[in-house]
């Protein structure tokens, strides 16, 4: 974590407000302030915003289409119970993370 200042947050904390502003009609998601990284090995974090959603891949998808970020990026997350999806990307300048949790449920058995 940085020890910077708050004022390194201000633009992130634009685009957030911009965000919901701009996607007001849209399902809710969970919005936060987040050092993400700005470099695809890691090297580099700087603040940006979280998006998580639960429950809807067609809610993910929404967001996703409205941030403009690139379908190829996205990956998938397998994990027990846990599953969803993540994806990194711009928007307006800032860095994004667009997660959207989900439910997996097996097919009953055949018999």
């Amino acid at each position: 974590m940085s020890t910077g200042t708050a004022a390194e947050q201000i633009n992130a904390a634009r685009a957030m407000v911009t965000m919901a502003l701009a996607f007001s009609h849209f399902p809710a998601p969970e919005l936060r302030l987040d050092r993400l990284p700005q470099t695809r090995d890691g090297s580099e974090y700087v603040w940006g915003v979280s998006v998580s959603l639960h429950d809807s891949l067609s809610h993910f998808e929404q967001w996703r289409e409205a941030l403009g970020l690139d379908p190829a990026d996205v990956e998938a997350h397998l994990k027990g119970s846990t599953h969803w999806l993540n994806i990194l990307g711009t928007w307006g300048g800032i860095r994004v993370r667009l997660t959207g949790f989900f439910t997996f449920h097996d097919p009953a058995p055949a018999r």
